[in-house]
């Protein structure tokens, strides 16, 4: 299901000056209400200073499309988790990941997730419905709101498959890109494979990194961690993703989450590195975070580096990213499963 839009978030500069004229404003409104929703981020039309205060009074109660921060856990690394409540009662699951240098907001995309991956908190939980385009932007004006300081990178690694909630996806990149102003090759979209939907997504020929959730280095092993890969044998995954690089031009990632004696080991590593020969790409080696739900465990450093080492050793750029925020439920899903929502 998807729930309809009816807030002024997540329309673009077009859409806005049509609006403010249906409500018998002057077309020059339109670009002011833009600045104001998307640069100011702004809650209410009574923070819109320029607008005429009869108007703003009139309009006080009409929704803008913004969130209300449920709960909010600080890690002793200053990430914070955040859990969103939407207008509808949902919550969702939004990270603002700062460096010295960056902001980087993790986004949801759905109200839970329908993959069922085995190993993820979401996967556990109930799916309940696709975002819309500004339930995605309101994220990030969230998070930068809270830093006081501007997104410089965004990451749709939250909450659900953006492949499954394409349309929506696109339009809130655009925004982010042309509205927010974030530039695409800051912009990451990860996705577990949907059939036919990379090939339709490397359509739209965007300057954003493409990764792809590969977490097994054969066709059994990834039918147990993602059930819904026995529709999407890893042959033809691995066909779409070299098309995808040549569509758009791009390198493409691959994200690979390490659990111990499960998928780590150095046969393992071989097997994927003869997989990923022959195309442009990348692999993320992500250690994993335990969860209550499943016993994984995550790899020990020396199976890691020793993974890692045989990826390179192949001609295969191989990377590990630690994750952030460890200590305060750091795998997604975790906070929002804690509150039984």
């Amino acid at each position: 299901m998807q729930l309809k839009e009816e807030t002024l978030l997540g329309k673009s500069i077009e859409e806005l000056t049509n609006w403010v004229e249906l409500q018998g404003q002057p077309n020059y409104r339109g670009k002011q209400l833009h600045q104001w929703l998307y640069r100011k981020g702004i809650r209410s039309f009574t923070d819109i200073s320029v607008f005429p205060k009869s108007w703003r009074k009139d309009l006080e109660h009409y929704p803008i499309g913004r969130s209300v921060i449920h709960d909010l856990v600080v890690a002793p690394d200053k990430t914070r988790k955040y859990l969103l409540s939407l207008k509808d009662g949902s919550i969702i699951e939004t990270v603002g990941i700062p460096t010295p240098k960056r902001l980087t907001v993790c986004v949801s995309s759905q109200v839970g997730c329908p993959m069922s991956c085995d190993f993820c908190a979401t996967g556990k939980g109930t799916f309940k419905r696709n975002l819309t385009c500004g339930e995605i932007i309101d994220q990030i004006l969230t998070v930068q709101e809270d830093f006081q300081r501007r997104v410089s990178h965004v990451v749709f690694m939250g909450m659900g498959e953006p492949l499954l909630n394409m349309e929506e996806v696109i339009k809130a990149i655009k925004i982010i890109n042309q509205d927010i102003g974030i530039g695409q090759r800051s912009l990451t979209v990860s996705t577990v494979g949907i059939p036919k939907k990379i090939l339709e997504f490397a359509n739209y020929k965007l300057q954003i990194t493409f990764a792809v959730s590969l977490h097994a280095s054969n066709q059994i092993l990834r039918e147990q961690l993602i059930p819904t890969s026995k529709s999407y044998p890893l042959s033809t995954l691995l066909s779409d993703c070299k098309k995808y690089v040549e569509i758009t031009k791009r390198r493409l990632t691959f994200e690979y989450i390490l659990l111990e004696k499960i998928n780590d080991s150095l046969e393992q590593a071989v097997e994927l590195a003869k997989l990923l020969k022959g195309f442009q790409n990348h692999v993320n080696l992500i250690p994993y975070n335990p969860i209550e739900e499943v016993k994984y465990q995550r790899s020990s450093s020396q199976r890691i580096k020793t993974f890692s080492y045989q990826l390179e050793k192949y001609g295969i750029p191989a990377s590990i990213r630690y994750s952030r925020g460890l200590e305060t439920h750091a795998a997604c899903g975790q906070l929002r499963a804690s509150h039984n929502t």
